[in-house]
């Protein structure tokens, strides 16, 4: 398939919007006042078979905001250090700028309007992802400001469950427990459970209309 097939699949499939596969880890549940402290995001594509499969991975660890509350129990949960140098932590404005790049320039390249982000329990990423972008004033945010794609809502329809490891599992694919809550490892996991359900949609003559 050529590119131009490609990127008018892609316009046509999502009334022209691309999705995007982000996951964060945080010091929290409030967006506003807890700490983001890593990101990860994986861009779509179609293949010449016409199904949607992971693309890019980008990945950031964030230091905390200055004045950001911190929840022992939510790094207790992730096991990240907030302040550990090894982290190799950077500021959050600068990481979404630069993570926004190469999603935006995707996004132009496929004629999209607009990108959608898709999570598991997407408003808690989509939630973070939007509270970073407004105290960073980044203007060109890529991403739809409230429209997801859920793939807990979506694996619930498609597989029966909502977990994401179970999901996974219903799926077939392979998921390592000891790997969760890294952002890279579950924006892929989540990213393969997506472009699945996707296509297993399309196989069963769902797609096209």
């Amino acid at each position: 398939m050529s590119n131009d097939n490609a990127n008018a699949l892609m316009q046509q499939r999502f009334r022209g919007y691309m999705p995007v596969v982000i996951d964060v880890e945080t010091a929290g549940f409030n967006a506003k006042t807890d700490a983001l402290l890593e990101i990860a995001a994986v861009t779509l594509k179609f293949n010449d078979d016409g199904l949607l499969v992971p693309d890019q991975t980008l990945h950031y660890h964030i230091e905390p905001f200055e004045g950001a509350n911190i929840e022992q129990a939510a790094i207790d949960f992730n096991g990240i250090d907030p302040h550990s140098p090894l982290r190799g932590a950077v500021e959050e404005g600068p990481a979404l700028k630069e993570m926004f790049k190469p999603i935006r320039k995707a996004q132009k390249e496929a004629g999209c309007q607009r990108c959608i982000l898709v999570g598991h329990n997407a408003t808690f990423d989509h939630g973070f992802v939007m509270a970073a972008a407004e105290r960073a004033n980044l203007k060109r945010n890529p991403f739809h400001p409230f429209v997801t794609f859920d793939t807990a809502a979506l694996a619930a329809v498609f597989l029966g469950q909502t977990v994401l490891i179970k999901a996974c599992q219903a799926a077939g694919i392979e998921f390592d427990n000891k790997q969760a809550h890294s952002a890279v490892y579950d924006t892929k996991r989540t990213a393969e459970l997506f472009c699945y359900m996707v296509n297993r949609y399309q196989t069963l003559g769902g797609w096209p209309l």
